[in-house]
């Protein structure tokens, strides 16, 4: 053997090395391009469109010790309109657990009245307008015991775009019925592609007999097609771009490099299927009235916590989509 053969494995390796690294760089390079790409478009939106945030105590649920490995996030979806202080018109508890590989949600109604930590007693969205996502917090950990570890709000205006850069032809959902009113747009029933304004349209559509209950189910529904999109083939690389356009539009103690990571746990453990819970569970309210807080949901509080501690704590639990399936066999 002559010395260029003794030599030319070592060749072959630098090369492919040299190749990866490149590839490495490429990537790096594209994720930081289409990241920017986002992000630039939507402060051109946002400076258009501004958006009031509100200035708020400080969320407290990161010092929470995580002893299951389970993390708990406050999904809440915020109709502004240009108000210093607004309600919550969605409240979700989303939790991913990274070891057993699954995703649950938990959809809080928003007429549920429970007791407001230095306040009397409200609607539940109530907290929000009063001291933010952390008096919010702290409310659901007094009512139902659940540690909250991260929280995302988006206004409803910045959702429309996130959509429309993750799905530019639109999210495939189908539709129940027309719908129109107060939603800003008009949909026919029927399987189509949805974009920002007709998806979000469709997620608060409630003027029909199930009221705020057939809105939250709605919501679950798109959910799970957001989910489905954001780990398809065609999803996965418009990441670094949705993250960029996301950032302008959302308030959250969640860092850049932890959204990143709860993605990357979401692409490669992920569930079949986001399981999903509604509360307060059926058969277990009454609708009420008071004069300083309105009409509201008046539920069994220890009914409804043990029903979210066997949905989020049991991995063997039979809660999955319980409201979905009592209402088809209506």
């Amino acid at each position: 053997m002559n010395r260029y053969d003794k030599h030319k494995p070592k060749r072959r390796f630098r090369k492919i090395l040299a190749f990866l690294f490149l590839l490495l760089i490429a990537f790096v390079g594209y994720i930081f391009y289409q990241y920017n790409l986002g992000l630039n478009s939507a402060e051109e939106e946002v400076a258009l469109k501004p958006i009031e945030k509100k200035v708020t105590e400080e969320f407290n649920g990161a010092d929470i010790k995580n002893t299951l490995g389970k993390v708990n996030v406050l999904l809440l979806g915020v109709d502004s309109r240009g108000e210093d202080q607004s309600r919550t018109d969605t409240i979700m508890i989303a939790q991913f657990d990274p070891k057993e590989q699954t995703a649950k949600l938990v959809s809080l109604m928003r007429d549920i009245y429970v007791e407001i930590p230095e306040y009397q007693s409200y609607k539940i969205n109530t907290a929000y307008f009063l001291g933010g996502p952390e008096l919010l917090r702290k409310t659901i950990k007094h009512n139902f015991d659940i540690d909250i570890h991260y929280y995302a709000l988006i206004d409803f205006q910045g959702f429309e775009k996130v959509i429309d850069t993750l799905a530019p032809n639109g999210i495939e959902m189908d539709v129940e019925k027309k719908m129109s009113k107060n939603i800003d747009v008009v949909l026919e029933p029927g399987l189509q592609m949805l974009n920002g304004a007709e998806l979000l349209g469709y997620a608060r559509f409630r003027a029909d007999a199930e009221a705020d209950f057939g809105r939250v189910k709605r919501q679950q529904k798109v959910v799970n097609a957001l989910k489905d999109e954001v780990i398809s083939v065609s999803g996965i690389p418009r990441l670094p771009k949705l993250v960029g356009t996301i950032q302008p539009y959302l308030e959250t103690n969640l860092a850049g490099f932890e959204m990143m990571g709860v993605l990357k746990d979401l692409i490669l453990g992920t569930p079949d299927e986001i399981q999903t819970l509604r509360i307060p569970v059926d058969d277990s309210f009454t609708d009420a009235s008071y004069p300083h807080a309105g009409a509201v949901l008046d539920i069994n509080m220890e009914v409804n916590k043990q029903a979210i501690n066997e949905f989020l704590n049991n991995p063997n639990n039979l809660l999955q989509d319980e409201t979905a399936d009592s209402e088809l066999s209506e």
